[in-house]
């Protein structure tokens, strides 16, 4: 299960795209072959049932859909967020998606209430605190922010990924968060990412890629890495399936390049073989 906002993206010909960390989720985990529930909010403006055909969806209805802006300049991005849907709490969250066994809280605009990482029963839970991490001045321009969650929460993730991208000092924060969290996975983009656990962590490269659009590559990181943990046991593993998904994803606009199982599986069969 996945929870967490669908937005908009103002595309630069001044047309609407379906982005945030829910919607690349949530079509990464279908194409890697999951039934898959996605609890979000949204304005009477999208219809989210139909723009994400597949996924069963609960949509709290909202006076409006999150709405982000993108502006690129000089290697940087400014970013601005026009609008805001309702916040997520455990009541939006259908009685029976309450056992499942994996959840992914992907968070972009704080939307994500505290009473959600106490919702399930038994669910390995996985967050990408990228929303957390955001804040927003009065004309909507997105700021750099802590976040200090209690040790109650903290103590209910059982995975956490972090972009280096994200945090000025990720390590930092794996030192302070890791004698709660059990993984925590810090990905360094064209690098690969590092698994810590423990005490103990292992460093996986990327598959060469021909980049195209990067947007929502740690979203489908964090997707397959949950998913091929739950199948595994083993992060180390995840880690190296996770990399080649995301590294797939990139090579095409938006969610377009994101593979199949198909596709990742005879990749990694055949570079095992060599």
């Amino acid at each position: 299960m996945i929870a967490g906002h669908v937005c908009q993206d103002i595309l630069p010909d001044g047309g609407l795209g379906l982005g945030g960390t829910a919607s690349y989720a949530a079509i990464t985990a279908l194409r890697l072959g999951q039934r898959v529930g996605l609890v979000t909010s949204a304005g009477p403006d999208l219809d989210v049932a139909q723009a994400f055909p597949g996924v069963e969806v609960a949509c709290h209805p909202s006076a409006a859909t999150t709405l982000f802006e993108n502006i690129y300049l000089n290697g940087g991005r400014k970013q601005i967020l026009h609008r805001r849907a309702d916040v997520l709490e455990c009541a939006h969250v259908p009685p029976a998606w309450r056992r499942v066994p994996l959840v992914y809280l992907g968070t972009i605009d704080q939307e994500i209430d505290p009473s959600l990482f106490f919702c399930f029963d038994q669910a390995l839970i996985g967050v990408m605190p990228q929303g957390f991490l955001r804040r927003w001045d009065g004309q909507g321009q997105v700021f750099y922010t802590d976040w200090n969650p209690p040790e109650a929460i903290l103590r209910r993730i059982n995975v956490l990924v972090l972009s280096e991208l994200d945090v000025p000092d990720p390590d930092g924060l794996v030192q302070d968060w890791g004698r709660f969290i059990d993984i925590i996975v810090v990905t360094r983009a064209a690098r690969g990412a590092t698994v810590y656990r423990q005490g103990e962590s292992c460093h996986h490269p990327t598959r060469p890629a021909q980049q195209v659009d990067p947007t929502g590559a740690g979203d489908v990181f964090a997707t397959a890495f949950l998913i091929r943990l739950a199948e595994t046991g083993d992060p180390c593993q995840a880690a190296r399936f996770a990399n080649v998904v995301a590294s797939f994803s990139v090579e095409g606009w938006g969610m377009t390049a994101i593979p199949t199982r198909r596709q990742v599986e005879d990749y990694l069969d055949t570079t095992l073989e060599v």
